[in-house]
């Protein structure tokens, strides 16, 4: 509303939040101050020096040694990138591992030695490749479903005291694809191009399970199953997202000698990639069909802006429909 991009005043969109019905207050008050910060040109990224660096971790000597080595280096990165960075960083290495982290840096530096000064491109990547290296995967989802965090939450919000009891039940409804991409890659990948085989895993398995996580049995099954973070680098599921993440890049950087407004557009085009399960599938065909279109107008002084189009259209409806539009249009005048 403040960039005033779309053709409706301040006035439309208040009336739109009112038409809501719920929290109408609170929302006008954040839209109010959104509005104001934008119009007077409040910075969107503090300098590095005003980022909390967080809670200082504990653990082993060696670990905190590695983590430190990795926080050192986000501190001497632009300050535009470690504002995205360090939390980048966080989620990977809870992802997974230091080691993963230092992955993580080492292909942030590559792409900012690409970049110049404000770095659009390296802030945007810097954010999205930790959500691309942080895949929901089996392995994730269990371990968040068993966290102390959560379940603290869930007594939270459900009002529970020491004097009651509360119990957690799962809904689960695994896949062929989810169970199969826990295999080894290279066997993964045999029996994912194995119709019959896959058939037969989903008429086994493809129904809906419900697990109480507030029992032993099913506490310790989730619990061994998100635990599995040393096998998960090995695994079918993560040799996809590897390969998937590395087009992504490629794709963007191949852009950015010819439109570096591109490039940035197709690193937040990332952001069409989330969930798990049918929500992941979805979001992946989102995703390509974006790139393919993109590709269409690259030559195009206004690529960028089309990228961006073309983005927010994957974003309107589930089905897609917004998007077969955007991309009609682009056909129409090819």
């Amino acid at each position: 509303a403040a960039a005033e991009v779309l053709p409706f005043p301040r006035e439309a969109f208040e009336a739109a939040i009112s038409k809501g019905g719920k929290g109408v207050q609170p929302s006008l008050k954040a839209f109010a101050a959104g509005y104001d910060a934008a119009r007077s040109g409040a910075e969107g990224n503090a300098p590095a020096k005003d980022i909390p660096r967080g809670e200082i971790p504990k653990g082993p000597a060696r670990l905190l040694a590695e983590w430190t080595v990795l926080t050192d280096r986000i501190d001497r990165l632009p300050p535009e990138v470690a504002a995205f960075a360090r939390p980048g960083l966080k989620k990977v290495v809870d992802f997974q591992d230091t080691a993963y982290g230092r992955a993580y840096l080492d292909r942030l530096d590559t792409i900012l030695t690409q970049d110049r000064a404000p770095f659009d491109l390296t802030r945007e990547a810097a954010k999205h490749l930790a959500n691309a290296m942080a895949y929901d995967d089996i392995i994730r989802v269990a371990n968040e479903k068993t966290r102390a965090a959560r379940m603290t939450r869930i007594a939270g919000e459900m009002g529970a005291k020491d004097k009651h009891l509360l119990h957690v039940t799962e809904f689960l409804h695994p896949r062929a694809e989810e169970l199969v991409s826990l295999l080894p890659a290279r066997m993964g990948a045999r029996w994912a191009a194995n119709p019959r085989r896959m058939a037969l895993i989903d008429r086994l398995f493809n129904k809906g399970r419900r697990l109480r996580t507030d029992s032993l049995r099913g506490f310790l099954m989730l619990h061994v199953l998100g635990g599995l973070k040393g096998w998960r680098l090995k695994s079918l599921r993560h040799a996809t997202e590897a390969a998937h993440r590395e087009a992504w890049l490629a794709t963007a950087l191949a852009y950015l000698p010819q439109n570096y407004d591109l490039a940035v557009e197709v690193i937040r085009c990332r952001r069409l990639v989330k969930g798990y399960s049918d929500t992941h599938a979805r979001g992946l065909s989102k995703f390509d069909k974006v790139i393919d279109a993109i590709a269409l107008v690259r030559d195009r002084d206004d690529a960028a802006d089309w990228a961006r189009r073309l983005r927010e259209a994957a974003l309107k409806d589930e089905a897609g429909k917004a998007l077969d539009g955007a991309i009609a249009t682009i056909r129409s005048f090819l």
